[in-house]
C-alpha cells in the first residue's frame, strides 16, 4: 500500500526551520533546497557612488563590502530590475533602494558599522547595526550613496537568501529532513514559501509545453 506523502514541522524561527518530508521524492526536496540557494531573489547593495574616501581601502573593496551585508527583504515589493515596466537605468521605486553613510572620525579611530547606513525606504535595511565596514583613522571620511536591487543567487553569491541548506535522510523509510538557515534577509518561512511557488510555477511551465506539442502526422 502506497502512503501518502506528509510535511512535518520539527523546528522554526525567524532564521531558521527544519522540515520532515514523508513519501516525498528526495529529487523534488533537493530541487526546493537548490531554487533556495540560486533563484530566491533578495536586495543586495548592487552599485555604489563614493562622493568621499580618505580611509585607507580602495573604493572596490568597500563596494564589495557593502554588497556583502544582508538586507531585510519584502518580495512582495520589489521586483527584479529586468521585470520592472519603468525601463529606467537607474531604477525606480519598485526596483531598487538608495542608501546613504556619510562618516567622519574627528579626534580618534572610529569603526563604521551597518548600523550607520540610512536607507530611503524603512523596510529596508541591514539584518543587524553590527557589521564591520571599515576603521576610519583620525580625520578620515567615508561619504557614498548605495542602490540596492533585487538579484539571484545564480548571479552572485550575494543574493543568496540561505547560509545553510541541507537534505538528510530521516530516521524511517522515504523520509528526507529539510534543514534551512537564512542571512535574514528573508525569514526562514518566506525563502520555502518562494522556492516552492518558483517550483510549481517551473512545472506548470514544463506541463504547458507537454501539452503543447503535437505529434507528428497527427495534423
Amino acid at each position: 500500500m502506497v502512503q501518502a506523502p506528509s510535511l512535518d514541522l520539527v523546528s522554526k524561527n525567524n532564521e531558521r526551520i527544519v522540515l520532515r518530508f514523508n513519501n516525498v521524492p528526495r529529487q523534488y526536496v533537493n530541487a526546493i533546497r537548490r531554487i533556495m540557494i540560486s533563484e530566491v531573489p533578495t536586495l543586495a547593495i548592487d552599485d555604489v557612488v563614493m562622493m568621499e574616501n580618505s580611509s585607507v581601502m580602495h573604493d572596490e573593496a568597500i563596494a564589495h563590502r557593502l554588497g556583502l551585508i544582508p538586507l531585510r527583504t519584502d518580495l512582495n515589493r520589489f521586483v527584479l530590475p529586468q521585470d520592472c515596466d519603468c525601463n529606467n537605468s537607474l531604477g525606480c521605486s519598485k526596483c531598487r533602494v538608495l542608501l546613504v553613510l556619510d562618516s567622519e572620525a574627528t579626534d580618534k579611530t572610529k569603526l563604521v558599522t551597518s548600523g550607520e547606513l540610512v536607507s530611503e525606504d524603512d523596510m529596508v535595511r541591514p539584518v543587524s547595526s553590527g557589521i564591520p565596514i571599515i576603521i576610519l583613522a583620525p580625520a578620515q571620511k567615508l561619504k557614498f550613496e548605495a542602490y540596492a536591487r533585487l538579484g539571484l543567487g545564480s548571479t552572485h553569491a550575494k543574493w543568496q537568501p540561505t547560509t545553510c541548506s541541507i537534505v538528510t535522510d530521516g530516521t524511517e523509510q522515504n523520509q528526507s529532513i529539510l534543514t534551512v538557515e537564512t542571512t535574514g534577509a528573508l525569514t526562514a518561512e518566506e525563502t520555502i514559501d518562494a522556492a516552492i511557488q518558483r517550483l510549481n510555477s517551473k512545472v506548470k511551465g514544463f506541463t504547458d509545453a507537454v501539452t503543447s506539442l503535437q505529434v507528428p502526422g497527427t495534423t
